[in-house]
């Protein structure tokens, strides 16, 4: 008779010392993934209480795994940790209204211009249709950095394209949307300029940071995150058309 206590999951434990030594066989990963966010986020943000929400996630994904899906433990492990980090930088959200305010401000100008345009947004055009100079708008920018902004702000999450950790049971109505939205948002990613779609790849999917960015572009640390917020700012000007679309339907 199998024992239904051995799963893969359990398997997966088992075989590698329990939890307490899953944890330190990938502490690092932990660090890496804290580090890498903090690097966008404002000193008040310590990388210790990062370092420790993710420890969570990590335990949460040695207890879930299921190596029969398909998923390396480690690209499993990097999805729940960093939503897990995530997850307390919204618990303790420190970024005053006011920011918030004027990033949805950014996205919105955005959306104006090139809607009438019909082509990327310009800094000194978005500057205008805000009534702020530039100094004021790159500082608007630098101010993002404090609301917590991420891909998954837009439906963009390495586990949505892995195979096997959706979760099945989905509402088919629900997957079916959000097929279309990641279809609209790879389009979105696509039609960036070209330094901020090649900025947002270095920072998502290769996973460098602003400085290593910056040395392969050739700009400074601020500039790469300026550009990685402008990005984020385009993206939700664009992608709120679709969200306004989808409502139509």
């Amino acid at each position: 008779m199998v024992d239904s206590s051995k799963t893969p999951k359990s398997k997966y434990l088992e075989n590698n010392g329990g939890a307490d030594e899953l944890v330190v066989q990938h502490a690092t990963l932990v660090k890496r993934i804290a580090y890498h966010l903090k690097a966008r986020l404002p000193d008040s943000v310590q990388v210790d209480d990062l370092i420790q929400a993710g420890m969570i996630g990590l335990i949460e994904a040695g207890r879930n795994y299921d190596s029969g899906q398909g998923a390396r433990f480690e690209t499993y492990a990097g999805i729940r940790i960093r939503g897990s980090m995530l997850d307390e930088l919204r618990k303790n959200d420190w970024a005053p209204k006011s920011v918030h305010k004027k990033a949805r401000d950014l996205a919105g100008a955005i959306k104006v211009i090139e809607g009438k345009t019909g082509r990327d947004a310009r800094d000194q055009e978005i500057a205008d249709e805000l009534n702020i100079n530039l100094d004021e708008y790159y500082q608007i920018l630098q101010d993002s950095n404090s609301c917590i902004v991420s891909m998954d702000q837009y439906g963009m999450d390495k586990e949505d394209f892995l195979p096997g950790l959706a979760d099945d049971s989905s509402d088919p109505g629900q997957l079916l949307v959000k097929d279309r939205f990641k279809e609209s948002l790879s389009v979105a990613i696509s039609g960036l300029p070209d330094r901020e779609r090649i900025v947002v790849s270095l920072y998502y999917e290769s996973e460098l940071n602003l400085r290593e960015i910056g040395s392969i572009i050739a700009v400074t640390e601020s500039r790469v995150s300026q550009l990685l917020n402008q990005a984020h700012a385009r993206l939700s000007a664009r992608l709120h058309k679709w969200q306004e679309r989808e409502s139509q339907d």
